[in-house]
């Protein structure tokens, strides 16, 4: 059986972000995608030390580069979170395996995968004229989210 969940960050800059995503996904048994050229080498002691011990606990997936990733699994289950959308990410339905895309810390998913992919954008509400939640905290909302969708697979 696969993880109820993937979480897919493209081209992360940040590695404490990378590190405290990869404690989430390993708390919450979802899988983490990462899709090179990153901003920081996984060796990193930021990156360890904000992953904790957790390290062990998730199953991670290195990607060469986006294109790699959509190759082999565009025809999947595709969630993009951007600000650009219109749609809430609490309108969205995730199913088991979903796909939860987040772009880089300073200018977010490419313009071109947001255009081509557009019905498979939604966004996480905030207040008018704020730009954007931490990476961090952004995947946290949208995991809890999409697990709850599905009734907490896995966690108790």
């Amino acid at each position: 059986m696969g993880a109820p969940l993937n979480v897919v960050l493209v081209e992360p800059e940040i590695p404490q972000n990378t590190g405290n995503i990869a404690r989430t996904c390993a708390c919450v048994g979802a899988r983490l995608h990462l899709v090179e050229p990153m901003g920081f080498r996984l060796t990193e002691k930021q990156l360890a030390r904000a992953g904790c011990d957790y390290w062990d606990e998730v199953d991670v997936v290195r990607w060469p580069c986006l294109e790699a990733f959509l190759e082999a699994h565009g025809a999947e289950e595709l969630h993009l979170f951007t600000g650009q959308a219109q749609r809430s990410l609490a309108d969205a339905s995730y199913g088991e395996g979903a796909f939860l895309l987040f772009g880089r810390e300073s200018r977010g998913l490419p313009l071109g995968l947001i255009e081509a992919l557009a019905p498979r954008c939604v966004r996480i509400p905030m207040r008018t004229g704020l730009r954007s939640l931490n990476l961090s905290n952004a995947v946290a909302v949208a995991a809890y989210e999409a697990l709850r969708q599905q009734g907490w697979p896995g966690l108790s």
